[in-house]
């Protein structure tokens, strides 16, 4: 957990004092600056659930760290941080992070949450004309065409996942593969990208089956692997 707190400290470092340079060029008049309001950033992440462990409390604490760090301002303006459970759901991520923007006045939201709570949340900051950094989410789909001038990946995306892995093995002889992947966004994306790969490079794709979020028990998917006889299981899931 500490090295996952000092990447994201990091990350909302880097943030703040990029979104600071942002709005001092383009977004904030001298009569708004005058009036010193607060510098809101909003932090929404999973608290408790499959993805609690990649983010949650421990973002929230990274960010809190990261603004101690930076001195508490930017522009002149105290930083104040927001935080909500969106517990998986893009519907509570959608509104939670609407009303930050129209209610709370927030400046830029950070995420560490699924691919779909992800896109759902940059396409809000597009219609708002709000910074959105995702910090979790891999899904392709956020460079692409879910692409946003407002919007920025951090992170590692499917599209790298899946090339330097299929790469890597079927030029081995891995040339079989079956795929056990999350049923929303993100495991759609690496599934489709690395099986592009795959049978770019001559490979073969046996089957797929697709799993809820939070699933527990893969008895039945390992199994339908296995009669597959495939060479490789691929894990489309985090």
């Amino acid at each position: 957990m500490s090295h996952e707190i000092e990447l994201r400290r990091s990350r909302v470092k880097w943030a703040i004092a990029a979104l600071g340079l942002f709005l001092e060029a383009y977004l904030l008049p001298s009569s708004v600056r005058a009036a010193d309001p607060p510098f809101v950033i909003g932090v929404i992440v999973d608290m408790g659930g499959v993805y609690a462990s990649n983010g949650g409390p421990g973002a929230v604490v990274a960010a809190r760290m990261a603004v101690e760090d930076f001195g508490g301002t930017v522009l002149g303006r105290r930083i104040e941080i927001l935080s909500a459970d969106y517990q998986n759901k893009a519907e509570i991520a959608s509104a939670t992070v609407r009303k930050w923007f129209d209610v709370d006045k927030a400046d830029m939201v950070i995420e560490s949450t699924d691919s779909a709570a992800a896109l759902a949340i940059q396409k809000i900051g597009q219609e708002k004309g709000k910074i959105t950094i995702s910090a979790g989410s891999a899904s392709d789909r956020l460079t692409n065409e879910g692409c946003s001038p407002y919007g920025i990946h951090y992170v590692y995306d499917t599209y790298s996942l899946a090339t330097g892995t299929a790469r890597a093995l079927v030029p081995k002889g891995e040339k079989t593969w079956y795929f056990i992947g999350a049923d929303y966004a993100f495991g759609h994306a690496l599934e489709s990208e690395t099986a592009a790969t795959v049978q770019q490079l001559g490979g073969q794709v046996l089957g797929v089956s697709w799993h809820p979020l939070s699933t527990s028990d893969f008895a039945t998917y390992l199994l339908a692997a296995q009669a597959s006889h495939a060479q490789v299981v691929a894990l489309a899931n985090s």
